[in-house]
């Protein structure tokens, strides 16, 4: 444990620094207009160092170009360069002489998606956490940063979760078969093939389950039917196959049946047992697919078929598929999960009690990420002892992993303050500490073997090996979780499942698309992570990433299929980067039409950083009734602007939202709103203007700072499960500032963080 030593040495504000405030600033904020709350008069006569965290806020105002307003004498723009630039360098110098890393809750509860990683890497299994654990609530973006607390009803839910996950680990006998069902979502399309399935097929679902013990399980297949209870599309016999790792398991054949009455019946057969061995295994159910002819296809003027009053569907569709077993089941099988267990296994009953000894060090040492003590092995092995004499070595095992999924040192990741250190010392965090947090990071899950050895080792903090270890683990598949679970939440794609537009004006959307919004934005930020690119690449590119789907809501001729696949762009292409794609255009949308407003904040945000204030109590709603809906957005929305109180943060975020407006409520390009010419003219907070998407993805670009010291923000957020405050703002120019020196790569500004003041070091209460 190393402490960092303070220095008590004079920070003087810098004289340009004071001249520019006296000039430009004090007019608004001297003591007695004191707008934002900023007396700069006051700060004027100090040093810098105790007034750090207010002229952090004016770093930020000035690097945004956002103060002073538009309309006041403001610098050019060399002069606020260099005013940038000087008041940052002074504040970085303070810092470094009076560390200060921000402060981690000490107990951080896993979340529901840590959870899920967690024991898929421990135990082998792949379990839905969703169906076993509540939600977790967002706090600065993610779900990661309140969750400190553990209610009784929260252990009740963690308590059926670890009995039921070590049931599956240890594969031990059920007293009678289980059954999981997996229901379609009633607004997805299936006249197409389906990416994961066999070519030659449509429709239907690919389920990855996990199979407790060898033995025979029934699988029932129901279909889609109205609310007349009548099986939508079934006109003709359609041939079904169950497919078990893709080869086939049971086929069937469904018919339309004689009489209306005979509906119940017509799906009444589609079950099979099939005989599988334990473990994770993928359950494919689809009809054979009838050709279809291209020329009629390209007349079809609707993707979507799910609706039956609009656009009913036209062959069967599957509801749901239910998995009921094991029957007759007497083997645990040779699983993963078994594997990854059972490290020792006695031969004779005089060895059990050291082999348990064995399998729960191992378990134990991996499930709490840091070496183990007697005292860590006394519980468990008191569980073993009392199940192992009521029913024998395994079930022995079996609660000990139990009560080791629901102990503390497993469900929260816990940094304690050394105990001879003052209140507010910053001191650096063990290697095993370092080790949780890097691998919650980039994995959200816990470390593996390697990482904690290291950290064991007391190597991990060095530097070079540092370094190491965050390139192996961006280069491991597990990376993805940066995809899956940090992009996710930052770009709001998790927002697309709550997102269905009103059908009577945007009747060609269905789960497909919404599915397909989704995967090019991951596959957009998946690139950048495993081709480590320039983080600018965001916004702007040269490709995107399609399957037939969204090509042709795009318009983009010759893809075809369900898999996606890059797709070069020519120069006169309206898509490409975050700001062109249709997860983000709907989700910053309303159903019924576009949202400038919701468009324009999400990029001050999210993309720039300085998100407008909060609205002022009691603003009324945009009346839609009292303006005409046949005028285009930018006049009804000038009602806000026409309000004193709603225009300050109006003029800020209409303008910025107002150039994606070439961009319908689903994405799609339009050059006009009920036959009025779209005006995609806009402008950011600092009075530049521009129109159109390209001419916002420009105004960003002039200033790639701004972007990647967000994006950096956002991830520092994600990493340390904390909200980011104004101390951070020095380690976060430093980071910024070497990834810069690299081309600005992904993998540049991740180790600029891992390496970072509030990354690598805690201050104590």
């Amino acid at each position: 444990m190393v402490t960092i030593t303070a220095s008590a040495a004079a920070a003087p504000l810098p004289t340009p620094v004071k001249s520019a405030v006296g000039h430009y600033c004090l007019e608004c904020h001297d003591g007695e207009v004191k707008k934002g709350n900023l007396d700069l008069g006051k700060l004027l006569a100090d040093e810098l160092q105790p007034h750090s965290d207010a002229w952090e806020r004016v770093v930020r105002k000035l690097a945004a170009r956002q103060m002073p307003p538009v309309g006041k004498d403001r610098p050019a723009e060399k002069e606020f360069e260099s005013l940038v630039a000087t008041l940052g360098s002074s504040l970085d110098k303070a810092a470094a002489k009076t560390p200060n890393p921000g402060r981690t809750d000490t107990f951080r509860r896993l979340n529901r998606t840590e959870y899920q990683n967690a024991i898929r890497d421990l135990l082998g299994l792949e379990i839905d956490a969703a169906a076993l654990l509540p939600k977790d609530d967002a706090s600065h973006g993610f779900d990661n940063v309140t969750v400190g607390d553990l209610s009784p009803t929260l252990l009740n839910r963690y308590i059926s979760a670890a009995e039921k996950i070590s049931r599956l680990a240890v594969g031990a006998p059920m007293n009678k078969p289980n059954g999981d069902t997996v229901r379609l979502k009633p607004d997805r399309t299936q006249e197409e093939h389906v990416e994961g399935l066999p070519l030659g097929t449509r429709g239907g679902t690919l389920i990855h389950h996990t199979f407790p013990r060898d033995g025979e399980y029934e699988i029932q297949v129901r279909l889609t039917r109205d609310r007349n209870e009548v099986v939508e599309g079934l006109h003709e016999t359609h041939e079904l196959e169950v497919l078990l790792d893709r080869a086939i398991a049971a086929q069937f054949k469904v018919g339309p049946p004689k009489g209306d009455r005979d509906f119940e019946k017509v799906d009444a057969h589609l079950k099979a047992r099939v005989l599988v061995k334990a473990g994770a295994h993928g359950i494919g159910v689809a009809f054979l697919k009838n050709p279809s002819e291209l020329v009629e296809t390209k007349r079809e003027p609707f993707q979507a078929r799910y609706n039956m009053h609009r656009h009913p569907r036209l062959t069967p569709a599957i509801y749901q598929v239910s998995i009921t077993g094991p029957y007759a089941s007497k083997e645990a099988g040779d699983t993963l999960s078994r594997r990854k267990l059972f490290v020792s296994y006695p031969t004779k009953p005089a060895e059990e009690d050291a082999c348990a000894e064995r399998i729960l060090s191992s378990f134990v040492r991996k499930a709490y990420r840091r070496p183990v003590t007697v005292a860590d092995l006394a519980k468990p092995l008191e569980f073993y002892r009392e199940a192992r004499a009521a029913g024998g070595f395994e079930a022995g095992i079996g609660s000990a992993v139990s009560a080791v999924l629901v102990g503390p040192e497993f469900l929260f990741r816990i940094e304690r303050d050394p105990a001879d250190l003052a209140p507010a010392t910053a001191y650096r965090i063990s290697d095993v500490a370092l080790a949780s947090r890097l691998s919650f990071f980039l994995w959200s899950s816990l470390p593996d073997d390697e990482l904690l050895a290291v950290a064991e080792r007391g190597d991990l903090h060095r530097p070079k090996v540092l370094e190491k270890q965050v390139r192996r683990l961006l280069a491991d598949p597990r990376a993805g979780s940066l995809v899956e679970n940090f992009a996710a939440q930052w770009l709001y794609l998790r927002n697309l499942d709550s997102f269905t537009p009103d059908l009577r004006l945007f009747p060609d959307f269905d789960d497909n698309l919404r599915e397909a919004f989704r995967r090019e934005t991951e596959l957009h930020f998946e690139a950048l992570l495993r081709e480590d690119r320039n983080v600018l690449d965001l916004l702007k590119t040269d490709h995107t990433f399609l399957n037939e789907r969204l090509a042709k809501h795009y318009g983009i001729p010759n893809v075809y299929g369900s898999q996606f696949r890059r797709v070069a762009l020519g120069p006169d292409s309206h898509r490409g980067g975050l700001l062109r794609q249709g997860s983000v255009l709907t989700v910053t949308s309303y159903a019924t039409r576009t949202s400038p407003v919701i468009r324009g904040h999400w990029i001050l945000g999210n993309l720039l950083g300085t998100p407008p204030p909060p609205p002022p109590a009691n603003v009324p709603n945009l009346k839609e009734n009292t303006v005409s809906d046949a005028l285009p957005m930018r006049a009804r929305l000038a009602a806000h602007r026409a309000n004193a109180a709603c225009a300050s943060c109006h003029n800020l975020m209409d303008p910025v939202g107002f150039s994606l407006e070439n961009f319908d409520a689903i994405g799609r390009w339009r050059v006009a709103e009920d036959g009025v010419p779209v005006d995609a003219s806009g402008g950011f907070p600092d009075g530049s203007k521009f129109t159109g998407v390209g001419g916002l993805e420009a105004g960003l670009l002039r200033h790639p700072e701004l972007f990647v010291g967000t994006m950096t923000e956002k991830l520092l957020t994600f990493a340390l499960g904390r909200g980011i405050e104004e101390p951070d703002a020095p380690a976060v120019r430093k980071i910024v500032h070497d990834a810069k020196g690299d081309g600005y790569r992904f993998s540049s500004v991740i180790i600029g963080i891992v390496n970072s003041t509030p990354f690598t070091l805690r201050k104590t209460r």
